[in-house]
C-alpha cells in the first residue's frame, strides 16, 4: 500500500474500539482479496479501511440472500462498510440526489462537499459511530419534583422533545452528554428518516418546549425558526442539530464515545451539519432505505 493512500486512509485507532473478534475473522479473509495482510486488518487502521472499502467486503456482507452474515457481525462494523462503500462510489459520482421534500428528490451535478465530508478517517467514524448507537435504543422514566410533589416522566432516544425534557432534571454535569444526544439524534432524524420527520412534523408547543430547553431567548423562539418556514421539522432540527452539539462541546470526551467522540470532531460536525445530514441522506437512500425499520426502530418525532 503507498503511503499516499496510507495517508488519505488515516492512522486513527478508533476502528479497533468497537470491533468483535467475529468481525476480525469476518474481515480476515477479505484482506487477501483486497491485497492487504490478513493481520494487518486487526492492527493497522489504513489496511482495515483499504479493505472496509474494497467491494469484496460489501458483497460479502449485502450480496447474500439471507442475513446471516448481518447477525454475525456487529452493527458497528455493518455500518463501516455502508459509510465506506458510499465514500468510494462518492468518489466517482458525478450527482447525488438532493432530499427537498417528502418523497422528492433533485438530481445536483455536485458531490465533492459530501465526498469531502467522507474523505476525513475520523467524520466516517463519526457517522459509523452515530448509526451503531441507535441500535440500541434506550427510553424509561425519571421522578421530577414538581410544585405538585414528583411526577414521573418518560424519556426516549428517539423522541427529541422528551429527551431534551432530561435537561430539566439531570445535574450540570451531566447536560453536555444530553446534548449530545440530541444533535446525535437531530442528524438521524434528518439524516435517515427525512421524510418521516417532515411528515409528522413537530406541533408549535413542541417547538416552543425544544427552543426553551435548548437556551433560545424570546426573540429567537419568536422568530423563524417556530415560523411556518417551508423547510418544516426538518428545516427546525437541522438549525437545532448544531446548536446542540456545541452545547455539547465543553464536555471533554463522553463514556464509550470512541476516537470521534472528542469535542473537535463534535465542533466540525456543527460546522458542517447541513454536509453531514445530506451524507446520511445519500447513504440512506442507497443502502439504508430497506432496513432502517429493523435496525433502528421507528423514530417519535
Amino acid at each position: 500500500m503507498t503511503r499516499g493512500v496510507q495517508s488519505e486512509l488515516g492512522t486513527g485507532h478508533g476502528w479497533f474500539e468497537h470491533l468483535s473478534e467475529r468481525d476480525r475473522d469476518f474481515l480476515g479473509p477479505l484482506a487477501r482479496r483486497a491485497g492487504v495482510a490478513e493481520s494487518a486488518v486487526r492492527r493497522d487502521p489504513a489496511a482495515l479501511a483499504h479493505v472496509l472499502t474494497h467491494p469484496a467486503t460489501f458483497d460479502a456482507m449485502f450480496g447474500r440472500p439471507d442475513d446471516d452474515t448481518l447477525v454475525a457481525t456487529s452493527p458497528f462494523l455493518t455500518f463501516a462498510v455502508i459509510v465506506h462503500r458510499g465514500w468510494s462510489e462518492l468518489r466517482s459520482a458525478r450527482h447525488v440526489d438532493e432530499w427537498i421534500g417528502v418523497r422528492q428528490r433533485l438530481p445536483l451535478l455536485s458531490a465533492g462537499d459530501l465526498r469531502d465530508f467522507l474523505a476525513a478517517p475520523h467524520r466516517r467514524l463519526f457517522l459509523t459511530e452515530l448509526l451503531a448507537s441507535y441500535t440500541r435504543v434506550a427510553s424509561g422514566a425519571t421522578w421530577v419534583a414538581t410544585r405538585r410533589g414528583w411526577r414521573r416522566r418518560r424519556f426516549n432516544e428517539l423522541d427529541p422533545v422528551r429527551l431534551a425534557s432530561l435537561l430539566e432534571v439531570v445535574p450540570d454535569e451531566q447536560r453536555p452528554g444530553v446534548y449530545r444526544r440530541l444533535g446525535d439524534l437531530a442528524l438521524l432524524l434528518t439524516g435517515v428518516f427525512p421524510d418521516h420527520t417532515e411528515r409528522h412534523g413537530l406541533g408549535l408547543l413542541e417547538r416552543g418546549r425544544l427552543a426553551r430547553m435548548s437556551g433560545l431567548d424570546v426573540d429567537e423562539r419568536e422568530g423563524p425558526l417556530l415560523g411556518s418556514a417551508p423547510t418544516g421539522a426538518v428545516g427546525l432540527l437541522e438549525q437545532l442539530g448544531p446548536r446542540w452539539y456545541r452545547l455539547a462541546s465543553g464536555a471533554r470526551r463522553w463514556p464509550s464515545a470512541g476516537a470521534a467522540g472528542t469535542t473537535s470532531v463534535v465542533v466540525e460536525v456543527a460546522d458542517r451539519f447541513s454536509v453531514a445530514r445530506r451524507t446520511l441522506n445519500h447513504l440512506t437512500d442507497r443502502y439504508l432505505f430497506t432496513r432502517r425499520a429493523s435496525w433502528f426502530g421507528e423514530p417519535r418525532a
